[in-house]
């Protein structure tokens, strides 16, 4: 696979980031943490190793919130947008709505993960 660099950020700008990758595990989450972090009833994720992830914005790194056991969710201290979580392992997942780019066929969620979480209204239709 080849390497491509996925910019993006938050809303104001301040935080800004450049993912080289492949893109790693991108899917869609309905965890509570994920609806809680993201106010939305799903979470769009794509995850890339901790060092191939540039803090690229006059913010710095971004804020963060310690989750759970193993993760911290991050978040503009400015506008509030959130980022993504920056996992104990090497890994940071960034939420699909903050790329500059979200139409990136290597993007496309390929699983949904704590779909027992979706309210009843919400159904993804796989188109395959």
């Amino acid at each position: 696979m080849s390497e491509t660099t996925y910019n993006g950020g938050c809303l104001c700008g301040r935080i800004r980031y450049a993912a080289q990758g492949p893109a790693e595990n991108p899917h869609t989450c309905s965890c509570r943490h994920c609806q809680q972090h993201t106010g939305a009833p799903t979470a769009v994720w794509v995850e890339f190793p901790r060092d191939k992830v540039t803090w690229t914005g006059t913010g710095g790194l971004p804020a963060t919130f310690r989750s759970s056991d193993f993760s911290s969710r991050a978040f503009c201290p400015r506008c509030g947008s959130s980022i993504g979580a920056i996992d104990d392992a090497p890994t940071i997942a960034l939420l699909l709505g903050g790329f500059d780019h979200v139409e990136d066929p290597a993007l496309t969620p390929t699983h949904h993960a704590f779909a027992d979480g979706q309210p009843d209204w919400w159904k993804i239709v796989d188109p395959q």
